[in-house]
């Protein structure tokens, strides 16, 4: 099947957009890409909140009345209302564009679809719906907390081909090999806050930071949130006394839709990297919460008491989890398997 132009023009816009993946919480990451007799002229993408959106980051690359009678493309619906910065639809229609052709339909109900309207008005051509599923997979975090009041949760598990987590305490604390460690840093990237327990925190004292010379200097250390039941003796841990220490965030004896709920709305957080034990893991499996999974698997049989993933269990075939859109690749030594979880309707938080 022949790829439209619409559709090659906005594979461009989502290449541009995935550069701000991780990096412009509470704001979704956006592309865009500027189409003039058919040759592109300019592109732009969103690099954090309070810069420019994309559709203005691409135009600030033109002179002039360079942009008048070209196409723009944007994985998102223009904004139409102003925030921080004033509204993109006021801007192409300063710039004099002659068709706006754009992805995924904004998700804020504030001006989610008012930039048609606006556009059309000013007698400039609109075309939504362009790779719908792939622009609204970019913004899914954005999306979440917009429409469900929590972020995005991605659950990160590592074990043995027979289900375990459990390791010898004089081995450390990765049953993965180093590939996987390092991909879990690009992981990582994706993620505004990393949730854990503080079980975990006691027996492994992990620093739950980004390493390595492949993570971007736009990038900031994502919070480092532990739940916990007992609460937890700060000193001698890591995320309590790194650089880093202000990023820590610790919920004793707290629901967990209400830290979810308060990670978006204090701290403009829309995707959380679950990186805990079984137990909690479990809990949150339970509750329906889990939005995403990726799961690492080693060449090793370990037997003992540590599951990977804890909870009740499915209680027939039809409560099983199905997942969507799954990719699996080698990893060095170990396999990788993510995918989505596939469900007819997401669980609000209403309780």
């Amino acid at each position: 099947m022949k790829t439209s132009e619409n559709e090659k023009w906005i594979r461009v816009a989502l290449e541009e957009g995935r550069r701000g993946i991780g990096l412009t919480a509470p704001n979704p990451p956006v592309g865009a890409v500027v189409v003039k007799d058919g040759i592109e002229i300019a592109r732009g993408w969103h690099h954090k909140v309070g810069s420019l959106h994309a559709e203005k980051d691409a135009l600030s690359k033109l002179r002039g009345d360079e942009a008048r009678e070209a196409t723009i493309y944007v994985t998102l619906e223009p904004c139409s209302t102003h925030g921080r910065t004033g509204a993109c639809t006021e801007a192409l229609i300063s710039a004099g564009v002659a068709k706006v052709v754009y992805g995924a339909c904004d998700p804020n109900p504030s001006h989610g679809g008012g930039a048609d309207k606006i556009l059309e008005t000013a007698g400039i051509k609109v075309v939504a719906g362009v790779l719908e599923e792939e622009c609204e997979e970019l913004i899914r975090g954005f999306s979440m907390v917009q429409r469900q009041g929590r972020p995005w949760l991605i659950a990160k598990t590592a074990m043995s081909l027979d289900g375990r987590i459990t390791r010898p305490k004089q081995e450390g604390q990765w049953l993965s090999g180093p590939d996987s460690r390092e991909e879990v840093q690009q992981l990582r990237v994706e993620a505004d806050a990393i949730l854990t327990s503080g079980e975990t925190i006691r027996r492994d004292n992990p620093a739950l930071t980004l390493r390595g010379p492949r993570i971007s200097s736009e990038k900031t250390q994502p919070w480092r949130v532990v739940m916990t039941h007992q609460g937890i003796n700060q000193k001698g841990f890591q995320i309590f006394e790194d650089e880093w220490k202000e990023r820590t965030l610790t919920f004793q004896n707290r629901p967990k839709y209400e830290v979810l709920r308060n990670l978006s709305e204090q701290y403009g957080v829309n995707t959380v990297l679950l990186e805990t034990g079984g137990s909690l893991l479990g809990s949150f499996l339970d509750d329906g919460l889990i939005d995403e999974w990726v799961i690492y698997l080693t060449p090793l049989v370990t037997g003992g008491p540590k599951i990977a993933v804890g909870g009740f269990g499915s209680e027939n075939l039809e409560e099983r989890l199905n997942l969507k859109n799954v990719r699996i690749h080698q990893v060095g030594r170990d396999v990788c398997a993510r995918g989505i979880v596939d469900r007819g309707s997401l669980k609000p938080l209403d309780r």
